[in-house]
């Protein structure tokens, strides 16, 4: 979770690298919504699995890639080029309890509002 997010739609030509400016106090996440690459270097990027990807080694359409700390993204875009979202924003240090569509702040709250959508009163 951030506050003050900055979103930066990036496009990278077939086969060429890129590398992009993050504030090193701002967290930052890529979502790939057209293409492939690799992210690396500087960011220690990490994929998160989805039902359509399930390597880390590159991000495809419809892929999401979080970073390290870190005061760039380094991407290199593959046959096709890439072309993704960069969201970067500064940490509410705040803990997260996500599953699905809901986040909250713990477990409980988590359960509860589950709980709360299954009997009709999540949302009043």
């Amino acid at each position: 979770m951030a506050a003050d997010p900055r979103y930066r739609d990036v496009s990278v030509p077939p086969s060429t690298r890129k590398r992009l400016a993050v504030d090193r106090t701002n967290h930052a996440f890529a979502y790939v919504f057209a293409g492939s690459g690799t992210f690396r270097d500087a960011s220690e990027p990490r994929a998160v699995r989805n039902e359509i990807h399930d390597r880390y080694d590159t991000a495809g359409n419809r892929s999401l890639v979080l970073f390290d700390a870190g005061d760039e993204v380094t991407v290199q875009a593959g046959d096709e080029g890439i072309r993704f979202l960069l969201v970067s924003g500064r940490p509410i240090e705040e803990p997260v309890a996500w599953y699905g569509p809901i986040v909250m702040n713990t477990d409980g709250e988590l359960q509860q509002a589950y709980a709360e959508l299954r009997s009709g009163t999540f949302i009043r």
